[in-house]
C-alpha cells in the first residue's frame, strides 16, 4: 500500500511554490516599473555633482564647485543630524544659498525664520568641514542689505544682497579686501550677477567689472549670447585695487534653457527624452532628467570621461574661469514631488 504522504508536507510545497513563482516573476515586474519610480533622485543630484567635480579637478587641478540651495542634500537622509553624505561634501568647495534672510516670499520680504532655524545646522556641517558658504538675499533697501550682511556675519558667511533680476553691480562693497585671492576661504565678499542684460555692450559690461573690488565674481560664461574669451575673462581677475580675485561662472545643471548654443529648435515640438515641461516660473527654462547620460554629455562630456570637447564644463574651463556655480541642484526635489503627485493619482 502507498504511503500517505504528512499533512505538514502541504503548507510547505505550497510556500516553496509561492516562493519559486515570486522570484521567477519579480525582475518581470521590475522592468515594468518605470526608471523614475525606482530613483533616489537626491542620490542622483550628489553623483552628477561628484561626476561633475572630478571630470573638472581632472581637467584643471583647483577647479572650484559651488552648488546652490538644496542644502538638506548634504545629509544621507536629508536630516540635520543624519550621516553626512561625505561623497558629496568632498566633492565641492563651497555652497551657495539664496533667500535665508531676506527674499521669501519676494524681493525685499523677511524670510521665516522657521527657514534659518532649518538650513543653518546643516550649513554648520560646511562650515565644520572647511567649505565656504555664500548667502544670497533678495533685498530692496539699504537697511535691509545692511541687516542681511549683519546676520550673515554673525555665522561666518560670505553674503550678496540685490535684487532678484541680478543684472546690476552694487555701488558698495561691504568689507573691501585689498588682498590677493588664491581660494575662496580668503574671500571678505563677492558679485553675484549673471544676467547682463542691463549693458548695452561687452565693452561697458568688462569696464564696470574691472572697474570693481570684488573678491569673487559669478557671472555667466556668456554675454548676450557669445562667449567670454580667455583674454576676456582673465582681466577680470585683477581687482581695481591690483589684487588677484577668483571668477567663476554660472552654470544651470538641472533645467535646459532655450537660449543656450546647445539648445535644438527641434526640441520644442520633439523633446529628447531628458526634457521636461516648461517651468511657468521661469520661461525658457526645463526641468531635465539629469541622471540621464544625454543631458550629462551635454554637461561634462561622455560618461566614460573621455568626450570633455564640446562639453559646457570644457569651455567653462577654456574660458579660464576658476570654477562653477552650479544652479537647480533642488530638481531633486521636483522629481521627487512629481513622483508623490504620480503615486497619488494612481493608487500605487
Amino acid at each position: 500500500m502507498k504511503k500517505r504522504r504528512s499533512f505538514l508536507w502541504r503548507p510547505a510545497a505550497v510556500v516553496f511554490i509561492i516562493l519559486t513563482t515570486a522570484i521567477t516573476w519579480l525582475p518581470a515586474l521590475d522592468k515594468n516599473i518605470p526608471v523614475e519610480k525606482k530613483l533616489n533622485f537626491r542620490d542622483e543630484m550628489r553623483k552628477f555633482v561628484i561626476e561633475l567635480s572630478r571630470a573638472g579637478k581632472k581637467m584643471k587641478p583647483g577647479f572650484l564647485i559651488i552648488p546652490q540651495n538644496a542644502v538638506d542634500i548634504i545629509t544621507v537622509n536629508g536630516e540635520r543630524d543624519g550621516p553626512a553624505a561625505g561623497d558629496y561634501i568632498a566633492s565641492i568647495d563651497g555652497l551657495g544659498l539664496e533667500e535665508l534672510f531676506f527674499g521669501t516670499p519676494a524681493d525685499g520680504a523677511v524670510s521665516p525664520k522657521t527657514t534659518a532655524d532649518f538650513l543653518i545646522p546643516f550649513l554648520k556641517i560646511l562650515k565644520n568641514r572647511n567649505r565656504q558658504i555664500l548667502i544670497i538675499d533678495y533685498v530692496k533697501t539699504s537697511a535691509q542689505a545692511e541687516s542681511s550682511y549683519q546676520k550673515s556675519e554673525k555665522y561666518g558667511f560670505l553674503s550678496f544682497q540685490a535684487e532678484r533680476s541680478l543684472s546690476m553691480i552694487p555701488g558698495w562693497i561691504k568689507n573691501p579686501n585689498r588682498g590677493n585671492i588664491a581660494s575662496l576661504k580668503d574671500a571678505k565678499n563677492f558679485l553675484f550677477m549673471i544676467n547682463g542684460s542691463k549693458f548695452i555692450n561687452i565693452h561697458w559690461y568688462m569696464d564696470q567689472l574691472k572697474k570693481s573690488d570684488w573678491d569673487i565674481l559669478i557671472i555667466d560664461l556668456f554675454f548676450h549670447g557669445t562667449r567670454l574669451t580667455n583674454e576676456q575673462v582673465n582681466s577680470l581677475k585683477i581687482k581695481k585695487s591690483g589684487g588677484k580675485r577668483l571668477v567663476i561662472s554660472y552654470l544651470s545643471i538641472g533645467e535646459a534653457e532655450d537660449y543656450r548654443y546647445y539648445w535644438k529648435p527641434a526640441w520644442k515640438k520633439s523633446p529628447p527624452p531628458f526634457l521636461e515641461k516648461e517651468n511657468p516660473e521661469w520661461k525658457g527654462n526645463y526641468k531635465v532628467k539629469y541622471w540621464m547620460d544625454e543631458w550629462k554629455e551635454i554637461i561634462t562630456g561622455k560618461a566614460d570621461g573621455t568626450g570633455f570637447s564640446g562639453s559646457y564644463v570644457k569651455q567653462i574651463l577654456d574660458a579660464g574661469f576658476d570654477g562653477v556655480y552650479l544652479d537647480i541642484i533642488d530638481a531633486a526635489f521636483y522629481f521627487e514631488k512629481k513622483n508623490l503627485k504620480d503615486e497619488n493619482k494612481t493608487g500605487r
